[in-house]
């Protein structure tokens, strides 16, 4: 291992915390009071799904991702659709003049919000195939520790934007879920 395979393990990490950092953002907005061991468990189940996601399309490779990967952008699109459907909604349905309901978050969405933001990660396993496996263990490591780190930065972002916001940080955080399914399904269709 060299500084560049290290310098190319962060940008991989860093490409890859961007849906998750979002959506981090999004819960930080949807929970302004959210606990920090909350967001610890929501920052290191996304960091650690994004790092999954690619070892295991290292471990299975080709042979069986090359018949699932086209459903992925799929999946992406209906789990992050549904959640952020289901935000702005009830964020729609809300009184401006009502006192803001602070929604927890379950034990379930925080799941599949780290499958659905994770999910198209399972390609880049494609990409680290060549390498051997302690390099691919390393970077793996590297991209769940760098979307970790993001996720709590951009929770905390989120939980200082929805306390201004009310309400109205539950329409964004919607929209902001279906933006990335769409962005997810889009990138891997067309480009």
């Amino acid at each position: 291992m060299n500084i560049t395979f290290l310098i190319t393990s962060i940008f991989l990490g860093l490409g890859l915390a961007a849906d998750a950092s979002a959506v981090s953002m999004a819960n930080g907005m949807n929970e302004p009071k959210m606990k920090i061991p909350k967001v610890l468990f929501i920052s290191l189940l996304f960091g650690a799904f994004q790092g999954l996601m690619p070892l295991i399309g290292y471990l299975v490779g080709h042979a069986v991702l090359e018949y699932i990967d086209k459903f992925i952008p799929w999946i992406a699109l209906l789990l992050l659709g549904f959640i952020g459907g289901k935000m702005l909604i009830e964020g729609v349905n809300s009184n401006d003049n009502d006192e803001v309901e602070l929604k927890k978050l379950t034990i379930v969405t925080i799941f599949v919000q780290a499958i659905a933001t994770s999910i198209d990660a399972l390609s880049v396993g494609f990409t680290i195939a060549n390498y051997n496996t302690t390099e691919a263990l390393v970077t793996t490591s590297i991209v769940a520790f760098v979307t970790m780190c993001f996720c709590i930065l951009a929770n905390y972002l989120g939980k200082k934007f929805g306390t201004k916001l009310g309400h109205k940080a539950e329409i964004i955080g919607g929209i902001i879920l279906i933006v990335i399914g769409i962005n997810i399904f889009v990138q891997a269709m067309w480009l």
